[in-house]
């Protein structure tokens, strides 16, 4: 593998976190967003990441031969269909005959835990670039005489 598949790798996965960061923000901002465009409560949102190639022998074998770049990529952006909360409240605008309003299908203490895993995993790629960075210095310095 050369240094430019490595930094193929690492990238993908800083973009992913990336989204995935962006996701999770978006959900914490919208944890009490009772009504949208299509009048339900706001639906948790979470990216579905792929591999960029099958890793079947086939394929592995001729990434050897051609070193072709790997990484992740992001399948697709899902919503959460685990069921609204209800929360007895009859003085809000948007509670039904009942007095319950939906809310979003947030877990705020999911989102944290989630957050944490999604900077831990950037930060990982982040120091596999920075590990690439120095190792192709360090190559570079090779042929140098002192």
């Amino acid at each position: 593998m050369n240094f430019l598949n490595s930094l193929d790798i690492s990238s993908s996965g800083l973009s992913a976190q990336r989204l995935r960061m962006n996701l999770i923000s978006s959900n914490l901002a919208n944890v009490n967003t009772t009504r949208t465009e299509n009048g339900e409560p706001y639906k948790r949102k979470d990216a579905v990441f792929e591999s960029v190639k099958d890793s079947d022998f086939e394929d592995v074998l001729n990434d050897q031969i051609d070193t072709a770049s790997k990484g992740v990529n992001v399948a697709s952006i899902v919503e959460d269909e685990k069921p609204f909360i209800e929360k007895y409240d009859p003085g809000h605008p948007d509670a039904d005959e009942n007095g319950y309003v939906r809310l979003p299908n947030v877990n705020i203490v999911e989102e944290m835990v989630n957050m944490i895993s999604a900077s831990r995993s950037f930060e990982a790629n982040a120091t596999a670039v920075s590990a690439t960075k120095d190792m192709a210095m360090a190559a570079l310095k090779i042929g140098e005489t002192s």
